[in-house]
């Protein structure tokens, strides 16, 4: 567990620059998932080749299946308790977000249950083998090949007993998902492991009052093992005053090119945003921060901001950082955790009910992932008509409208004995975005009537804020509860 101490950061007179050499620390590497053979020692003199056969299969069939979605660290099948041992701890050693045991021959389950229940790394066990189905051609050397389904059983039982989690899964290469749990598995682990690895950062305080995202920083982060600090505005403020000419022209001709700006933008609004989004870049890369959130009035507190970063956290989204509206630091997890878990996220929050539509609004005052924006054309970069807060210039948004198609709402929340997620598969609407609005936003069929299913967001403790993945999630999302310990509840038509 990391618990990082509040801690002001100093005002420096100097400035860091964006270093493009810098390794950015969104760019994670790829889940990794360890491959535990097992076969059994007494065929090394009776059935001498079997495991050779099987290491072939594996290498042939299996492990290449594999390898399209998740990097598989493999080296040989073992039979022996020392040997078991030995490569459970190269495993670890290597890097491996999950380790799969899969039995190529039957193997005796006491051999293994003492490393399998040392390791912190999360298992699997994956019942699979080469031949698909048992007919009059079914022989012995049929038989010795493909019997490892009770050795799994058998090993199954033990963990059970020993109390260690394990998931278990059944599947066939000819399956048209073979793979498909295994690697829900997997990124459901790597998400946990790198988030324990994280950092946040708050600009501010959390908005007051808000009680569904307050959070008891300590317990947040035993629970998920990340940490936070806060960052300073004024340091922000001093960053954006001074930040290089070349980048920010840089970074106003992406915006030109990239978005659809409305004819009121000046020159000295898109510099003034580029080096508010420079200047936070910088402060999030000196800190290794692998996500922020703010409280938009605590930019306000200091007369010298020029404008509040919405084009920034849009844009930062899209590459991966966490970001939660409002000081939310669990949203600012939670957005970062789901991108590695299942890209593209965004931050979100439903505004309004749409009775007549069976649908909900969603919105939010400047943030939302640009990446998910609707493909068939730019997204509109506009000027709130009226400062949010108080800045010496105006305040620009990307209004994000996202792409139709399936989506999934979920939302992490603190209950009282624990964390839920809360998750549901929603459609984006075709809509939007409208010329009267300034600010991101979309609307969602969701299932069932839209009564029962915000009556049930509630009861279930749903906050208002929350999150949204293209596509179906939810596989994924049910793989990282359990391994989080948390409660999963999913709102379907009923």
């Amino acid at each position: 567990m990391r618990i990082n101490n509040l801690t002001i950061l100093p005002f420096v007179p100097s400035i860091t620059q964006p270093n493009p050499k810098k390794p950015n620390p969104m760019k994670t590497q790829q889940p990794k998932i360890g491959i535990l053979a097992l076969t059994l020692e007494l065929y090394e003199t009776l059935a001498p080749g079997v495991r050779e056969d099987r290491e072939q299969w594996l290498h042939r069939d299996v492990l290449p299946a594999l390898a399209r979605f998740v990097d598989v660290e493999f080296q040989s099948a073992v039979y022996s308790a020392s040997g078991i041992r030995a490569e459970v701890n190269r495993l670890e050693q290597s890097g491996v977000d999950a380790i799969a045991v899969m039995m190529l021959t039957y193997a005796p389950s006491e051999l293994a249950v003492a490393p399998l229940k040392s390791t912190r790394v999360p298992l699997i066990v994956w019942n699979i083998q080469e031949l698909f189905a048992v007919d009059e051609n079914y022989d012995a050397d049929a038989l010795l090949k493909n019997h490892g389904v009770h050795g799994t059983q058998d090993l199954a039982n033990v963990l059970v007993r020993c109390a260690v989690p394990f998931e278990y899964v059944t599947s066939h290469m000819q399956d048209a998902n073979a793979c498909e749990e295994v690697v829900d598995f997997t990124y459901a682990a790597f998400a946990r492991r790198q988030i324990a690895l994280s950092r946040f950062g708050l600009f501010g305080t959390a908005f007051p009052g808000m009680g569904d995202f307050a959070v008891d920083t300590m317990q947040w982060g035993a629970q998920f093992g990340c940490g936070w600090t806060t960052l300073s505005i004024e340091e922000y403020i001093h960053r954006a005053e001074t930040m290089g000419d070349q980048q920010v022209r840089a970074l106003v001709n992406d915006y030109q090119n990239s978005y659809d700006i409305a004819s009121d933008i000046t020159e000295a609004d898109l510099d003034q945003t580029a080096r508010a989004e420079l200047a936070l870049r910088s402060l999030v890369d000196e800190n290794h921060l692998a996500g922020f959130t703010y409280l938009f009035t605590s930019f306000g507190d200091d007369e010298r901001t020029s404008t509040v970063p919405f084009v920034a956290a849009s844009r930062m989204m899209a590459e991966g950082y966490g970001f939660g509206g409002e000081g939310d630091l669990i949203s600012t997890m939670a957005t970062r955790m789901f991108h590695l878990l299942r890209p593209p996220v965004s931050f979100s929050e439903i505004f309004t009910t749409d009775y007549g539509g069976n649908a909900v609004f969603l919105s939010h005052m400047g943030e939302a992932n640009v990446a998910m924006a609707r493909k068939d054309r730019k997204p509109p970069l506009v000027a709130r008509p009226a400062p949010i807060t108080r800045t010496k210039n105006r305040q620009l948004a990307l209004v994000t409208t996202f792409e139709p198609g399936d989506a999934t709402l979920a939302a992490l929340v603190q209950c009282r004995n624990g964390w839920r997620l809360i998750t549901a598969l929603i459609q984006i609407e075709d809509y939007g975005p409208l010329p009267s609005l300034c600010s991101p936003h979309s609307k969602a069929k969701v299932p069932g009537d839209v009564r029962q299913f915000l009556t049930d967001y509630a009861k279930a403790g749903g906050t208002h804020h929350n999150a949204l993945f293209v596509g179906d999630a939810r596989a994924k999302l049910r793989v990282l509860a359990t391994l989080t310990n948390m409660d999963y509840v999913e709102l379907t038509d009923h």
